[in-house]
């Protein structure tokens, strides 16, 4: 474990969140590494600080009947008239909260797997779903790292193939971990890059097919960037800009070794 991946993994070491193996590696590193421990110990007494009950203070019985006074009556109905009524804020916000919750919801990634199927491509639609999915809470990396050697490693095993894993920092689109995943009914590999705060899956798989490129695809403010080199599929989603994606897939191709 290096020192990047020990500040990324911190906070979850803290609340308990990482597996049994990050664990015993995040604890390893943090016994060979002084400024990883000190960092940790800083978050550790910040976190037990801000848990002491003495920080929480109930209001004066005083002071909530003076608020209570001075808050307005309440004012009679204005008339009805045929303009229309404004969505009170509260209103608004659970509606927002709701839509939110529906974005994420199994329903609606159903939804856009079978919208996508029916413009005509079910890779398509697998990818944007999975996307999706992945943007939920604990679905996005099964292993968590920027380093490279650290992710392939992790799919030794796991999968038919060695996916190709490549350090893109220096691009804009740092590493940040992996996880499998399914596409057309087969396991394959999904590399997880950020582009600012936006993440960036990219799905690989082998193929015999001989594409090398394919049109570049818009789906719910989604961009899908396709193409096969050297007897891999691979299939690139976000929804960063597409500029912002053809950059990302032209720095992967030509350090992959392939043109674009």
């Amino acid at each position: 474990m290096t020192c990047d991946d020990a500040r990324l993994l911190v906070h979850a070491y803290l609340d308990d969140e990482l597996d049994a193996a990050q664990s015993a590696d995040m604890a390893r590193h943090l016994q060979d590494c002084a400024a990883c421990a000190a960092s940790y110990g800083i978050h550790e007494r910040l976190r037990k600080a801000l848990a002491q009950p003495g920080l929480y203070h109930r209001a004066p019985d005083a002071l909530r009947e003076r608020w209570i006074a001075a808050q307005p009556t309440a004012r009679p109905a204005p008339p009805t008239s045929s303009r229309p009524r404004r969505m009170p804020l509260a209103y608004a916000m659970a509606a927002g909260f709701a839509g939110a919750l529906l974005l994420t919801s199994p329903a609606w990634i159903t939804a856009l797997r079978q919208r996508s199927a029916e413009d005509g491509n079910p890779v398509v639609a697998e990818a944007v779903s999975s996307h999706v999915r992945s943007l939920q809470a604990h679905h996005l990396t099964d292993v968590v790292s920027t380093d490279q050697h650290t992710v392939k490693p992790w799919f030794e095993g796991k999968l038919d193939f060695s996916p190709r894993v490549k350090d893109l920092a220096g691009e804009g689109f740092p590493l940040i971990g992996g996880r499998l995943d399914a596409i057309g009914g087969r396991s394959v590999a999904a590399l997880i890059y950020k582009r600012h705060l936006h993440v960036i899956n990219l799905y690989q798989w082998p193929t015999d097919s001989t594409t090398t490129a394919q049109p570049e695809v818009q789906r719910h403010g989604y961009t899908v960037i396709r193409w096969t080199a050297d007897g891999m599929r691979y299939v690139a989603i976000s929804d960063v800009s597409a500029g912002d994606l053809k950059q990302f897939v032209l720095a992967f191709r030509n350090d992959a070794g392939t043109s674009p």
